[in-house]
């Protein structure tokens, strides 16, 4: 696959992406968007200064003012192009990929998601011309220093009333440049830190919360400190995981059903969206609240796309990631840790810990998201809903079927969708007990190959 994705521009430096394609990719953005003013961030990767500067100048070549913000998380460039008048901007960044990898995460004007449907498959057309001529009148470079003004954003979300000790692992990623200027406006937490420095070659652990082994460090720190609370960020600290006090996992789909039980028990009646990988207990808990359940395509365009059109306050992603609609409709993992602080600091969860506040979500047993290496993806897809034709089936993003009532001994379901970003095709399966999840897991294995 090449650098041009389904949600952004991704490859490996400088073989796949280099300082001219960075220059070609910053001019066809100005193009593409008619933009007369762009805002610029970057995160710490040992490329990324040269990449974003060549990135800058096409920008200028193309005629537009650019705002430079320097470092900053995925969330803070958001939050930066929400905030400014400006017709849309990037952040230079290649997320959870390892040292290697760099790329872009494009919005238009009102952080609006530019995803490969709507913009970036216009930018690769643009990117295989020859450079166009600078025009007559090159674009000015300022830079802006947005640093107070976002933490000002993060904290109002703050809604804590007794302290929490809690241990983060930022992951030598984006979020040790961020939380410097938030946490001490966390007056009720007590953070035990870990991996802050900024570094692009990740010397302590792959900054990917969702491979456990990258948990391990703050699981050994909640036990080691006696945290009622464990998070771990990804590079570009758009997405997080949550570990409970002993240490479990806590995945991102309970984290999801625990967050908006607590945001509609205290807000009353709204719309909460969900990615269609997740746990049947997502949608259960938010209609037990008043809530309107929105089942939805895998990806961030998708679903800032569906919270946009229906008002949604908030959304969650089996990979972690969390959308706040007061937060530019985006996603954060900042604000999703203030928030499971905001749930473990109520007056009513005094001497309760993270474990038993989610001890009702895990009612199902799932496998996670297995992977497999399948060249006819298109083929297994069809092949599987002729096999699983007795069951109940819909297709908003590869296959899913469903067998037997959900509380029945019988119950489970899966799903098998195309990646977007890699040659996978993903299985995501769950059922009403262990013994019958492992069954369906192999029956399903057997028919898709070796997992990755």
């Amino acid at each position: 696959m090449g650098i041009f994705k389904a949600y952004d521009i991704r490859g490996v430096v400088p073989s796949e992406l280099h300082p001219t394609l960075a220059r070609s990719i910053g001019n066809a953005f100005v193009r593409l968007l008619g933009a007369k003013r762009l805002l610029v961030g970057r995160d710490m990767r040992t490329h990324g200064e040269e990449i974003t500067a060549a990135l800058i100048e096409g920008m200028r070549d193309a005629g537009a003012d650019v705002v430079f913000i320097g470092l900053a998380s995925t969330p803070m460039t958001y939050f930066a192009i929400g905030s400014q008048d400006v017709d849309g901007g990037l952040c230079v960044t290649a997320s959870h990929n390892t040292g290697e990898y760099n790329g872009m995460k494009l919005c238009s004007r009102d952080a609006k998601p530019i995803s490969y449907a709507n913009g970036i498959d216009q930018i690769e057309a643009m990117c295989a011309q020859p450079y166009p001529e600078p025009v007559a009148q090159r674009g000015t470079l300022t830079e802006l220093d947005l640093q107070k003004e976002y933490a000002e954003h993060v904290l109002s979300f703050v809604d804590m009333t007794h302290p929490v000790r809690l241990a983060l692992d930022a992951s030598n990623g984006m979020a040790g440049h961020t939380l410097p200027s938030i946490l001490p406006g966390l007056q009720l937490v007590q953070a035990d830190c870990l991996f802050m420095e900024p570094d692009g070659t990740f010397p302590n652990h792959e900054a990917n919360p969702l491979k456990e082994e990258n948990l391990d460090p703050v699981r050994e720190r909640v036990k080691a400190t006696g945290a009622q609370l464990g998070v771990c960020f990804d590079g570009d600290a758009d997405r997080c995981c949550f570990v409970d006090e002993t240490g479990a996992t806590v995945p991102a789909d309970l984290m999801t059903a625990l967050l908006a039980r607590d945001l509609l028990q205290r807000q009353g009646a709204a719309t909460v969206v969900y990615d269609l990988r997740s746990s049947w207990v997502v949608k259960e808990v938010i209609a037990a609240n008043g809530g309107t359940a929105l089942r939805d395509r895998v990806g961030h365009s998708f679903i800032k796309g569906t919270m946009r059109d229906t008002g949604a306050v908030f959304a969650g992603e089996l990979s972690g990631h969390f959308y706040f609609k007061e937060n530019y409709v985006c996603d954060s993992g900042v604000l999703a840790m203030v928030a499971a602080l905001n749930l473990l600091s109520r007056p009513e969860n005094q001497g309760k810990t993270f474990s038993s506040l989610v001890q009702d979500l895990r009612r199902y047993h799932s496998t996670g998201e297995i992977n497999f290496h399948v060249e006819d993806k298109a083929g297994a897809i069809a092949q599987l809903k002729e096999r699983y034709a007795a069951g109940r089936q819909d297709e908003l993003d590869g296959i899913t079927v469903e067998f037997g009532d959900l509380g029945d001994p019988s119950w489970w379901w899966f799903n098998v969708r195309q990646s977007n970003t890699e040659p996978l095709l993903r299985l995501n399966l769950e059922a009403s007990s262990a013994a019958l999840c492992a069954e369906k897991r192999d029956e399903l294995c057997a028919l898709l190959g070796k997992p990755e």
